[in-house]
């Protein structure tokens, strides 16, 4: 039997294709600051293997944590969800 990990899917914008296989995706949060109570937005960006280069820039893509594939890429393409006209 195997075991499949909980693995962290994310969804966010892709806002560079520049790169060869990988895409910059940004996935923003809404936060309360803890002290002053404040509702802030916050913004991450990962970059996100792209095997068969589907995703361009504005496409809202569904993604997970996986395998590291380089220094700073673990992060894999599961879908494209909305494709920017």
């Amino acid at each position: 039997m195997e075991e499949v990990k909980n693995r962290k899917v994310l969804v966010g914008e892709v806002v560079s294709d520049k790169m060869d296989k990988t895409v910059t995706v940004a996935v923003s949060r809404t936060v309360r600051h803890p002290r002053f109570h404040k509702i802030m937005s916050t913004k991450k960006t990962y970059k996100v293997h792209d095997e068969a280069k589907a995703a361009k820039v504005g496409d809202m893509v569904e993604f997970y944590e996986g395998r590291p594939v380089s220094k700073s890429k673990y992060m894999h393409l599961s879908r494209v969800i909305k494709t920017q006209e």
